[in-house]
């Protein structure tokens, strides 16, 4: 029963002493100690085995048992004095809190007084300043009275001696006078509810209105609307009336430029009526020739009557244009039968021209001033190598057209651009259809030309080369494009890249599809014994006339791909901004990558059947019956012949595009390689002896592949890593099938693990193939397939669920090694 009560006893103690380890962890910060009592997780047995490590030990216990008692009074002691002082904290805690308390309040009584002693302070600063305030209000008072009364003398004189100088036109001493009179009377504006004052007003606006209605009068009376001219004295007169208008209502200067340009402009409408001869487009030299003159006569006699920030020589010319562009699109709806490709081209450029001398002459400062008129959008300035400079494209068309072009400036420093030009825009429609007309007319003569000239001729300079067609079609392209843009940058740009794209799909099909050679020869009456002795320099199904074609339709592909894509680029730099999104060419450069890719496939289709017959021959020759391993099969030899021949000439014109040389090698490789191993299945049965020789044709072959690039080159370039990947991987699984033939098929657990560790081919098709090129029978062949679906690893899960056809293959100086000592063999045999 004491043992249970102790036990208890001990729980309770464990249970009350349990702390957190937050609380464990801040004590052990405050109170460190190295003492394995003070420890949380203290185990008492363990302590006691420390003090007690061995028997002999165990004579100090009573010396060890007085130790822990001392230690446990001095704990009792201090948990005691501990437990004491703690019952007068309470005490003296309330004690501060008071003393705390009675000096705050001591505090706030003498920040109170401290703020008291401020607000009397301030109070006797206030009446000290009052009387200051006063007599500096009252000094303010009379400086600004003073100030009025003399601002009101001369308002009063000067409203007096305007309305005399008005009556006298005394306008230069009018001008100085009014602008003086205007700036006091906005000194009055706060005293309108004067009489007085009131009435001074409306004398000064009586006196800006009679000089308003005097100066039109006169200038009514000097510029008189039936054309008539005076000049001299008057002018200077005049002169300072335009000085007193800057003054007056704006209004007042726009009548009087308005009047003055109608009356200076009047002359222009007669000349140049719509039922003048002058008047139609083929004489629009004559309108422009006409405000030259005016212009010139303008500077003569009024250049110094009206001042110059008026600008009025930029307004007659702006004016002038807006009353032709009118006229113009006027005359053009009414006789819109009448014009013609030639002659709208020539009316533009002229009209061009004429904005590109306004462009020099003027700032264009005067262009928002009139009536709906906005600024015109003008096009990114061009940053595409498509084009090149513009000014020689132009004298290239001064050359073709006989058209007097201009070096027409860049949209963005040209702010009359479009100012006249604007109108011929709705009849561009003439010049669309034309460039249609044109350009159809150009593809058949490309088409008859070829066929006039036939292909290139192989030996050549022109064989692979680009056609002399494809650069003509876009320097057209690109001459069109810049007269376009001169024209307008809006619905006729989307209407000329269409037609681009209509003709650019032409001449893709037929000069470039339509030319290509087709596959069908005149090879059929070859046999496979003549293509095992046919001789260097005999044709394959392409003559080299053929090859030569088919790699110069490559490279004009290539070239019209990469230039339509410039083309794309320059359109939308001239189009306006929000139309931008509607040219797109992609279609023409999918067509250009199709004929790209038909090419490719030509070329390797004549190589790949040119080895088909060698192929053929292979898969038929009686491998069981092979008695020795010699030199390399004449199969062999016909497909190194073939590659010989082709593959030259094909890098040789290829070779300004070497990225689709290197896909051609690619694409026979990827082609040929499973042709061969489908023909290698074909071969059976095969004799140990039989396999060794065509190991010796495959490593044969995997050479003359990987050396397929520079084949026959001069210059020796390393084939592309990616080529090399394919050749390698593909003729190390050729090298492994024969490999596999010649292992010995028994015992049959080695035969199978053998070929799952060298090909890895879970496919129990392919296994049925390497067993018929062994020659096992039927019943061996069973047993087989059982046990290797038996033994077959579980296969890696495939997007497809197929069977892999991946496999390990070894490394390349492991397989360099073997095919070393296999040729050592060989000529050990033969010698």
């Amino acid at each position: 029963m004491m043992e249970d009560e102790e036990l208890e006893f001990v729980e309770d103690l464990e249970a009350i002493l349990h702390l957190t380890p937050e609380v464990q962890l801040a004590i052990e910060q405050v109170f460190p100690s190295q003492d394995p009592l003070d420890r949380a997780d203290f185990n008492a047995v363990e302590y006691i085995n420390t003090l007690f490590p061995t028997e002999q030990s165990l004579a100090n216990i009573d010396e060890v048992v007085n130790n822990i008692r001392l230690k446990i009074r001095r704990l009792d002691d201090n948990i005691r004095t501990v437990v004491r002082g703690q019952t007068n904290v309470g005490q003296d805690g309330r004690q501060a809190l008071e003393e705390a308390q009675k000096a705050i309040q001591q505090l706030f009584g003498k920040i109170k007084d401290i703020k008291d002693k401020a607000e009397k302070s301030e109070q006797m600063v206030k009446e000290i300043t009052w009387d200051i305030k006063q007599l500096d209000h009252a000094k303010r008072h009379l400086t600004t009275s003073i100030t009025t009364l003399n601002h009101l003398h001369m308002l009063a004189g000067g409203v007096d001696s305007l309305e005399a100088m008005t009556r006298k036109r005394q306008y230069g001493e009018v001008a100085n006078l009014l602008q003086g009179v205007v700036n006091v009377l906005e000194h009055f504006q706060k005293y309108m509810g004067i009489p007085q004052i009131r009435q001074l007003s409306e004398r000064v606006k009586a006196a800006q209105s009679e000089l308003g209605t005097q100066i039109l009068a006169d200038f009514e009376e000097t510029f008189p609307a039936q054309g008539s001219k005076k000049s001299g004295g008057p002018s200077i007169v005049l002169r300072d009336a335009c000085l007193v208008a800057n003054v007056l209502d704006p209004r007042i200067k726009q009548e009087i430029i308005k009047k003055f340009i109608r009356q200076h402009l009047s002359e222009y409408l007669v000349l140049f009526q719509e039922n003048q001869d002058v008047a139609w487009l083929d004489k629009i030299d004559r309108r422009y020739a006409w405000i030259k003159r005016q212009l010139v006569d303008y500077e003569e006699k009024y250049g110094r009557m009206f001042p110059e920030e008026w600008c009025m020589t930029e307004r007659i010319a702006v004016e002038f244009c807006h009353i032709t562009r009118t006229e113009l699109a006027k005359l053009m709806r009414t006789r819109a039968r009448e014009i013609e490709v030639k002659l709208l081209l020539f009316a533009i450029q002229r009209t061009t021209n004429f904005e590109g001398l306004l462009a020099k002459r003027f700032s264009g400062c005067t262009l928002n001033d009139g009536p709906g008129q906005k600024k015109t959008e003008t096009p990114l300035e061009p940053t595409n190598p498509f084009l090149e400079d513009e000014s020689g494209e132009d004298n290239i068309s001064e050359k073709d057209e006989d058209l007097d072009r201009p070096k027409k400036p860049k949209a963005p420093d040209n702010p009359f651009h479009g100012i006249v030009s604007k109108c011929f825009e709705p009849h561009l429609y003439v010049y669309i259809e034309s460039q249609d007309k044109n350009l159809g007319e150009l593809i058949d003569r490309f088409v008859a030309d070829f066929r006039a000239q036939g292909p290139p001729k192989s030996g050549t300079d022109e064989g692979g080369a680009v056609l002399p067609s494809c650069a003509d079609l876009f320097v057209y392209y690109k001459k069109c494009m810049v007269q376009c843009s001169q024209l307008s940058t809006g619905e006729p740009m989307i209407a000329l890249s269409t037609i681009f794209q209509k003709y650019l799909r032409e001449y893709a099909w037929k000069i470039l599809s339509g030319n290509l050679p087709k596959t069908s020869t005149n090879s059929g009456g070859l046999t496979i014994s003549s293509l095992l002795k046919e001789k260097e320099g005999e044709v394959a199904k392409f003559t080299m006339e053929e090859l030569c074609l088919i790699c110069s339709i490559l490279s004009t592909a290539e070239y019209c791909l990469a230039t339509t894509q410039q083309l794309e680029e320059k359109l939308k730099e001239k189009v306006d901004k929000s139309l931008m999104e509607r040219i797109n060419l992609s279609g023409e450069m999918d067509t250009f990558s199709t004929v790209i890719s038909n090419s490719i496939q030509l070329l390797v289709q004549d190589l790949d059947a040119a080895c088909d017959p060698a192929l053929t021959a292979m898969s038929k020759m009686p491998w069981q019956s092979v008695e020795h391993v010699g030199d390399q099969s004449p199969y062999v030899t016909s497909v190194i012949m073939h590659i010989k021949q082709n593959v030259p000439i094909i890098r040789d014109n290829l070779a300004s595009t070497r990225k689709y040389f290197t896909q051609f090698c690619i694409k026979f490789t990827n082609s040929f390689i499973p042709k061969f191993i489908n023909h290698l299945f074909r071969c059976k049965p095969i004799s140990m002896v039989g396999a060794e020789q065509l190991l010796l044709d495959t490593h044969s072959l995997k050479t003359i592949l990987l050396d397929l690039p520079s084949i026959g080159s001069q210059v020796v370039r390393k084939a592309p890593a990616s080529y090399t990947k394919i050749v390698v991987k593909g003729m190390t699984r050729a090298e492994m099938i024969l490999k596999v033939v010649m292992a010995p098929h028994e015992p049959s657990v080695v035969f199978v693990d053998n070929y799952i560790k060298l090909l890895a081919d879970s496919n129990p098709e392919t296994f049925q193939k390497i067993l018929d090129m062994k020659g096992l029978k039927r019943s061996e062949q069973s047993t087989m397939l059982e046990l290797f679906r038996q033994r077959l690893p579980t296969p890696p899960s495939g997007p497809d669920g197929g069977p892999s056809l991946s496999f390990s293959a070894p490394t390349p100086e492991q397989e360099s090694s073997r095919i070393r000592k296999l040729e050592k063999l060989i000529k050990k045999r033969i010698q």
